[in-house]
């Protein structure tokens, strides 16, 4: 896949993916999915964890602002260009702080309900700094807010289409990749069951043969086959794929845990997270949503009212 698949997810899925437009038979790409998944080599979920975050460049910027030219602007485009708030092209990824960026960090800022200064001020870098989802919070361009207003009411949204999984397949079999581990079963599982009993509609049968799976789920680590590299321990600790297409992959240099432990991304609750992009949500701005796009070790989070009435919302519930 190429680097246009980054725009769904961490990881992205282009518009080519995620529309109801497809571009080729969706035979043939669920033959190339299957290729890629069954090409994978199983990323070893053991590791050494650093107290370092990719995106610890932040903290060497905080306080630019339109007109410096400071070294480490150009990461920050890369940033916020991953999560979908610019779209350069490759000779604009260069160390000035231009009207473009200014304009990203605004918006940025107003869907984090921050002070839309468009300067990389303490509380941009430290929201900037969290884990987080690696799906993109705009997707195609499409966003719900608007940088002129400063006062607005988020919430729920939708993927480009309103991509969703049609009247038949309301009944969803997932499986694991070989090797996932008990603990992660049970969580995964638990998420899953979770969603059934709030929405009604949806029921979750797990199997274990995942090439007769609608949803896969799995640990890896670093560039692992979809377009959409994963980052180390600190970063984007997880993504999944839209309707039709069940994927959800954790990054594998994270540590997890079942429990609230300091230091650790819940299991259960970056779940409940990721299966919500499944079933078709983006990303909601109400900061205690299971769907609000970081999450900080430690905590956990459970589905809110603002979850519940985007998926009622999407399926006309």
């Amino acid at each position: 896949m190429t680097q246009n698949h980054q725009t769904i997810l961490l990881c992205y899925l282009s518009e080519t993916y995620t529309t109801p437009s497809i571009a080729f038979p969706l035979s043939s790409l669920f033959t190339i999915i299957i290729l890629i998944l069954t090409s994978l080599v199983l990323a070893d979920t053991k590791h050494d964890y650093k107290n370092t975050s990719p995106f610890d460049f932040l903290k060497n910027l905080q306080g630019c602002h339109k007109g410096q030219n400071v070294q480490g602007i150009q990461d920050l485009k890369k940033y916020l260009q991953h999560f979908g708030y610019l779209n350069y092209q490759k000779q604009s990824l260069v160390n000035i702080f231009d009207d473009e960026l200014e304009s990203a960090i605004k918006t940025y800022q107003l869907n984090y309900h921050l002070n839309p200064t468009g300067i990389l001020d303490s509380e941009t870098v430290s929201q900037m700094r969290r884990p987080r989802c690696g799906v993109a919070d705009i997707i195609n361009g499409k966003t719900r807010m608007n940088s002129s207003k400063l006062h607005i009411v988020s919430h729920y949204a939708f993927f480009p289409g309103n991509a969703k999984w049609p009247a038949n397949k309301y009944h969803l079999r997932y499986a694991f990749r070989h090797g996932t581990g008990e603990d992660a079963v049970g969580a995964v599982k638990r998420a899953f069951k979770t969603w059934e009993v709030n929405t009604q509609l949806f029921s979750f049968e797990m199997i274990e043969y995942y090439l007769n799976s609608d949803i896969i789920v799995g640990f890896y680590r670093g560039e692992h086959g979809d377009g959409a590299a994963f980052d180390g321990p600190g970063g984007s600790v997880a993504h999944a794929f839209v309707p039709p297409y069940g994927m959800f992959h954790y990054d594998a240099d994270e540590i997890w845990s079942v429990e609230a432990k300091e230091g650790a991304m819940h299991l259960e609750s970056v779940a409940l997270h990721e299966i919500g992009h499944l079933l078709g949500l983006a990303h909601s701005y109400v900061e205690d949503a299971v769907m609000f796009p970081t999450i900080l070790p430690g905590q956990i989070k459970g589905l809110k009212d603002d979850d519940i009435q985007g998926i009622k919302a999407l399926y006309n519930l």
